[in-house]
């Protein structure tokens, strides 16, 4: 009896949404969308009961835009958990060790089930270290009138509230892919990420408060010559931030656009036509955050073995819970300008050691985002072989070429391959320098090319649903 067989009683019988049985209106999807949106902001400030007032360190703040969590909050793991599943899942898909096909109903329900599993298997791996290892969520006391927990106790209720949290997400994550419009992961990185947008823009120390404290004299930027055009551009006036998002909201909506087009004409309808659009970014920004999942893993394994043995020098060095020298620092993604500007005084390595760590982070994040690209290509069926079949089930095939599939998959192969290699690393080098200039509210490179690209995917699937919604033949024809 294979795995299959063993594992199916169990993967069969994981709690799942329901999928709508006919066509969803637009309008209920919307309202799915806005419902679950409101409860993620809502969970996002319900505070872990029994937490100690002031909490530890927030173990992922530099990943905090992309992992779409709240630090002490219910959502403590955020999609962590379901990014990491789906990485355990494609890698082991890769190297075809399930030996499962999405294309057999019965291995669908089990590859999902096996989805499902791995979550709570992550999320339970993920919480016990932060609750019970270190002091990053260092528990209180609970007072319950006429008895108290103590902090061992207490530590098993807040771990018990994170797992919660993290089942939560991964069906709020379900509800949107079924009921709602896009996904839950790309709702969720949106919604921190413009947060965050917003507030570093008009909150209280955002962009355009510190333009007006400069105007009125309550900052003192001193000579413009001088230490004044620092200040304005990397300091409090953050002119460099304010271009640098500006820039990458033109360049990825640009990059979106780009496209090599493959003609299509219908095999039995005489005019009718069609193309093929071959994106620059074809495999989407999302395999980014895989690439920052695993730097996440990594530096939330350096922190946890930090907190528990003591480190050899060679593999890390930390001071305030961040790595400063060693191997973990070197693999610790740049995260704004001040980490590797060194003849600004504000880095304390010596200037070949910061090199080194944009070398990695340059490498980590190009050569990254080209494999993962490649890897989310072939596992959602964007490849050259499903991508023809779907051209062939829908009676479509390219002009000049025998309707075969066979033979459109080797057109497909000139293009999709070498195009999702390039989408990829080119991804991965605007990651890197967006967040080497910084950006406006802290945000990182990749929650900012996530949140535009998801944006911009999200507003043409709005397009065509209220265009499916206006001409329901069109519906019929595209199932």
């Amino acid at each position: 009896m294979g795995w299959k067989e063993a594992a199916e009683p169990v993967l069969t019988r994981m709690p799942s949404v329901e999928r709508p049985e006919g066509h969803v209106p637009f309008k209920r999807k919307l309202g799915w969308t806005a419902g679950v949106l409101v409860l993620y902001f809502f969970l996002t400030n319900v505070q872990l009961w029994g937490l100690a007032t002031g909490g530890g360190g927030d173990i992922y703040q530099q990943f905090r835009s992309i992992l779409a969590g709240s630090q002490g909050s219910v959502l403590q793991v955020g999609i962590g958990p379901i990014v990491t599943a789906s990485i355990v899942l494609q890698l082991l898909g890769g190297a075809n060790l399930l030996g499962l096909d999405t294309n057999d109903p019965r291995d669908q329900v089990l590859y999902q089930g096996l989805q499902k599993l791995l979550v709570v298997v992550m999320t339970v791996l993920t919480a016990a270290p932060m609750v019970f290892a270190g002091n990053f969520l260092p528990a209180g006391t609970i007072d319950l009138g006429g008895s108290t927990l103590g902090s061992g106790a207490t530590q098993w209720v807040i771990f018990g509230q994170i797992v919660v949290g993290g089942v939560l997400i991964l069906f709020m994550d379900e509800i949107i892919s079924k009921w709602g419009v896009g996904s839950g992961i790309g709702l969720f990185i949106i919604a921190g990420v413009s947060q965050r947008l917003i507030g570093g823009l008009i909150g209280s120390e955002g962009l355009l408060m510190q333009w007006y404290n400069i105007a009125v004299g309550n900052i003192g930027i001193g000579p413009i010559a001088g230490p004044g055009l620092y200040a304005l551009v990397l300091g409090p006036g953050q002119i460099l931030a304010l271009i640098t998002t500006l820039l990458i909201f033109g360049i990825v909506v640009y990059a979106e656009s780009v496209r090599v087009e493959i003609p299509l004409s219908h095999a039995r309808v005489k005019g009718a036509r069609g193309r093929f659009p071959v994106k620059l970014i074809y495999a989407s920004v999302l395999p980014m955050i895989l690439v920052r999942a695993l730097q996440a893993n990594l530096q939330f394994l350096g922190r946890i073995l930090n907190s528990t043995i003591e480190l050899p020098r060679w593999l890390g060095v930390y001071s305030d819970g961040q790595p400063v020298n060693g191997l973990f620092y070197y693999m610790a993604p740049i995260q704004r300008p001040d980490d590797w500007m060194w003849w600004s005084g504000a880095v304390a390595q010596e200037t070949w050691q910061v090199l080194i760590r944009i070398g990695v982070d340059l490498t980590f994040m190009i050569i990254g985002g080209a494999v993962f690209a490649i890897f989310w290509v072939e596992t959602t069926d964007m490849g050259p072989e499903a991508t023809a079949k779907q051209i062939q089930n829908s009676g479509m095939q390219i002009p000049g070429f025998r309707q075969n599939v066979g033979v459109i998959e080797k057109v497909m192969e000139r293009y999709i391959p070498q195009v999702t290699v390039i989408g990829g690393a080119l991804v991965g080098l605007l990651a890197v320098m967006a967040n080497m200039l910084g950006t406006i509210g802290g945000v990182s490179g990749t929650g900012l090319l996530l949140t535009v690209s998801i944006t911009y995917k999200l507003y043409e699937e709005i397009a065509e649903e209220q265009l499916m919604e206006m001409h329901p033949m069109m519906r019929q024809m595209f199932g």
